[in-house]
Order: structure tokens, then C-alpha cells, then sequence
């Protein structure tokens, strides 16, 4: 049968085990490191898919801008002279490589009464996107009266590298990228495409 003595010698060894388990730091670094190191990969790999995908998506604002800046400053282009505007697309992306190109390129007539319509379309297979004297939505600050507009629509996909490669579905790995500039043309009243 236990004595007072003992039942207090016994409480006293718990309390001391369960003080030196509480005092003892041995192996909380690693303990530490291990619970932190995952959410600094994590971090660290976010960070680093958020840069390269920004990257992608200003070269796509830069190739949709350049490609419409180039065009407002000829008098008239042909469909062999839009296609080298994906080898203008291809050297802004450098050392990036676009995925999914999809170019659009519209010439847009506006009449006497600010009223848009397609000149001419081409797109990136050298087909033609949209028919000619259909109504195209231009911004309102753009709508000066017998004028000529370049419409650029550039769209690409960019693949997540590394960011929970077996986690996400397909359609989450991938993101697409576009955008849509107007220029007016610099050169005369319009710009003319010859086999559009």
C-alpha cells in the first residue's frame, strides 16, 4: 500500500519528468525548421510562377501594342506582310516561346456619323475573322468621325510550371493571357489591305 511519502515522491517525479520535458530545447530548431520550410517553398515557388507569368503577360500588352503601331504606319499592307507579325511576336516573347498564338488583326472604317465598321480582318492562319462591314465595338474616346482604326487582339496561354503540378486539374495549369489595342493610322485616311 502506498504510502503518503510515496504518493508525494510520485506526483513529484511526474512533475519533474513533465518540467524537464517543458525546459528541454533540444531539437526545437528542427522542429521548427520542418514545420516552416514547407510554407517557404511554397513562397518561394508562388513567387517565382507570379513573376514569369506577369513577364508572359506584359509581353502580350507589348506585342499587341507593337503590332498595332506598326500597321497604323503603313498606307496600305497585304496578308504576307501581316504574317511576319508573329515573328514580331516571336522576338518580344524571347526568350519565352507563345503558346497558342492566337493574332487578330482589323482594320476598322469609321464614317461621318462615328459609326465602326470592318474594313478588312485577317488572323493568324490567314483567315478572316470577322466579315467585312460588321459593326465593331470601339471604345468612345476613339470614335472621331471619318477616321481609320487598327485593331490588335492577341491572346496566348501560359502553363503553371511548378505550382502543385499533380494537384490541379489541366484546365487550372493553364491560363490564358490577351489583350486588345487600337491605334489610328498615321499615314493618309485609311489603311487599304489587298487580298483581305
Amino acid at each position: 500500500m502506498a504510502t503518503p511519502t510515496t504518493r508525494r515522491a510520485a506526483q513529484t517525479g511526474w512533475l519533474c519528468r513533465f518540467r524537464a520535458l517543458i525546459v528541454d530545447t533540444k531539437g526545437a530548431g528542427a522542429v521548427e525548421f520542418a514545420l516552416i520550410v514547407p510554407l517557404l517553398i511554397f513562397l518561394y515557388i508562388t513567387a517565382f510562377e507570379l513573376t514569369i507569368a506577369l513577364s508572359v503577360s506584359k509581353r502580350t500588352a507589348s506585342s499587341a501594342s507593337t503590332i498595332a503601331d506598326i500597321t497604323t504606319q503603313q498606307a496600305s499592307v497585304t496578308p504576307t506582310w501581316l504574317a511576319t507579325m508573329k515573328d514580331v511576336t516571336g522576338s518580344i516573347f524571347a526568350p519565352y516561346a507563345p503558346q497558342n498564338l492566337s493574332l487578330k488583326i482589323t482594320g476598322v472604317q469609321l464614317d461621318a456619323n462615328s459609326n465602326p465598321t470592318v474594313a478588312w480582318s485577317w488572323d493568324q492562319s490567314n483567315g478572316k475573322p470577322y466579315a467585312v462591314g460588321s459593326t465593331v465595338n470601339v471604345p468612345s474616346d476613339m470614335r472621331t468621325a471619318s477616321t481609320f482604326l487598327v485593331r490588335t487582339e492577341l491572346s496566348v496561354t501560359h502553363k503553371l510550371l511548378m505550382i502543385m503540378p499533380g494537384l490541379l486539374p489541366p484546365q487550372l495549369q493553364t491560363i490564358t493571357l490577351s489583350r486588345q489595342y487600337y491605334y489610328r493610322q498615321r499615314v493618309g485616311t485609311s489603311i487599304d489591305c489587298n487580298g483581305c
